[in-house]
């Protein structure tokens, strides 16, 4: 995983749902201020779901801490329209299926499941400050925990 204090290469490009509208563009033009990036695996499944709703339920908590909110998963813009239409989410939602955000963070890690070994991104949220560095990780995270979890890290990096 990147280093604390580090700036990740983020100028990839990118789908997202911002606002509620489908936008393209670098990931890292949506760092224009302190943001929590968090990941997940897949929209409509338990815990993502979970990690999602504590994203949203703490948006005004963060927002007074001075940061915005980010999720990324593989899901695609569609899915993720249908998701914020679904649970009403007011956070922004990446598409990123070829896990670009996992890999500048160097957060690839070995998954298994029913017993078959594969490669895929970890379930982490981080911190960046208004200048696009790593200032915080929360390296597992736990869904019904997350807004918890994300106070926690943003009181240790200020």
């Amino acid at each position: 995983m990147i280093s604390l204090g580090k700036k990740p290469k983020l100028a990839f490009k990118i789908d997202a749902v911002v606002d509620g509208k489908p936008c393209q563009g670098p990931f890292a033009d949506l760092l224009d201020g302190p943001t929590i990036v968090s990941v997940y695996m897949r929209n409509n499944t338990s815990a993502c779901d979970k990690q999602a709703a504590e994203l949203d339920k703490n948006l005004k908590v963060f927002a007074k801490q001075g940061f915005r909110v980010i999720s990324v998963s593989r899901d695609t813009c569609a899915s993720h329209l249908k998701y914020i239409a679904k649970h009403g989410y007011k956070h922004t939602h990446v598409a990123d299926p070829d896990d670009q955000f996992s890999k500048a963070m160097d957060a690839i890690v070995e998954k298994s499941m029913y017993g078959k070994k594969y490669l895929g991104p970890l379930r982490a949220a981080y911190l960046f400050d208004a200048d696009g560095k790593l200032i915080g990780v929360v390296p597992k995270v736990e869904a019904a925990e997350h807004g918890k979890q994300l106070l926690a890290a943003i009181a240790a990096a200020k």
